[in-house]
């Protein structure tokens, strides 16, 4: 029962994350860095307090009588995975929805179930698998295909970007995705999937934060096992991190083209850009709320990363179909993207049944 719970949380994140891009769609006439500064206050500002303040009892206690040294770490790890979560939003700008999360999170799935144990492998950690220890068993070496396998399927996904740019014109390219461009968008994408990595290691820094929320819900709550809400605590620091990159960056780049004054623009729909900036934030959030839930009952190994990445390449594309970002492309195209996409989703399964093992 734990675990179809576990998937069933895991995959209604997965939808969340999959589709809260949606809701920037109808901003009108507000630069990119003015609706994703306000829907980051929401999702990494606003709402995971709150969600916390809800969920776990004495939250800000735990958070301020655990050590600096595990603040500081998840801080970090949530400032790069920052740094991973402002560019993917410039990745599916210029790539689109369908290919645009694919890339970023097959690189983000691969990296994510092996970032940990190279860093183990610096820094030995007893009970911690390092990637030395992962070259040694069956379980790791299948790990390591699968990223092999993901790369292979982002090569082909990013294959039929490029036939899709020979195939359609300047005109079409734009009637999908406004501001396409494949070359400035797949490296921005393979820098976005490494660091979005990071949130997967900033939940395992600052387990012990969560750890702390679940012993207390335990002596309160006896023989009712888990605590399901536990990592709500850890998502307020990691997130502090992600908006501390984010609010600098949106910063400067408001400076920069002067667009800070598309709050005050009553030549656009300034309550609606709001409410729906507002709309992509929250929806944003609730994918970690949900992944919390579902790390609960599978645990914060692979098995809850890989599921959770995949449900978002899903939704993600079938969003990219609604869209009809590949509307006018030949069939090859058309079969070379979903070669892509189900080679990048084999490669999500390798890795979880390799850390299974």
């Amino acid at each position: 029962m734990n675990a179809l719970l576990g998937v069933i949380f895991h995959s209604i994140g997965g939808f969340a994350s999959g589709s809260f891009y949606m809701p920037f769609n109808k901003v009108k006439g507000w630069a990119w860095e003015s609706y994703w500064i306000i829907g980051g206050l929401f999702s990494w500002l606003i709402v995971p307090p709150l969600a916390a303040y809800l969920t776990v009892p004495g939250f800000a206690n735990i958070i301020t009588a655990s050590s600096g040294q595990i603040i500081s770490i998840t801080f970090l790890m949530g400032l790069l995975w920052g740094i991973g979560g402002l560019t993917y939003g410039l990745g599916v700008r210029y790539l689109g929805m369908s290919l645009g999360n694919s890339v970023v999170l097959g690189f983000c799935a691969a990296f994510g179930a092996i970032v940990p144990s190279i860093y183990y492998s610096i820094n030995p950690t007893a009970g911690k698998v390092s990637f030395t220890d992962m070259l040694a068993s069956p379980g790791g070496r299948l790990v390591l295909l699968g990223v092999l396998v993901c790369l292979i399927g982002i090569a082909i996904s990013g294959k039929a970007g490029m036939m899709k740019e020979n195939e359609l014109s300047e005109d079409q390219q734009k009637a999908s995705v406004a501001e396409f461009s494949l070359v400035k968008g797949l490296i921005i994408a393979v820098i976005s999937g490494v660091l979005s990595s990071f949130f997967n290691f900033g939940i395992e820094t600052g387990k012990p934060l969560a750890e702390v929320a679940n012993g207390l819900w335990k002596a309160l709550n006896p023989g009712d096992g888990e605590f399901l809400f536990q990592n709500n605590v850890t998502f307020v620091v990691i997130l502090w991190g992600g908006l501390t990159t984010n609010l600098i960056w949106t910063t400067i780049l408001s400076l920069k083209n002067k667009t800070y004054g598309d709050f005050t623009n009553r030549a656009t729909p300034i309550a609606k850009n709001l409410m729906f900036s507002a709309l992509a934030g929250t929806t944003w959030f609730m994918q970690f709320f949900f992944y919390g839930m579902g790390e609960s009952k599978l645990g914060n190994g692979a098995s809850s990363w890989i599921l959770h990445m995949s449900t978002i390449i899903l939704t993600a594309n079938m969003w990219g179909i609604y869209r009809k970002e590949w509307t006018g492309v030949s069939a090859k195209t058309k079969g070379t993207i979903t070669v892509g996409i189900a080679v990048i989703i084999l490669s999500v399964f390798l890795v979880g049944i390799g850390n299974s093992m």
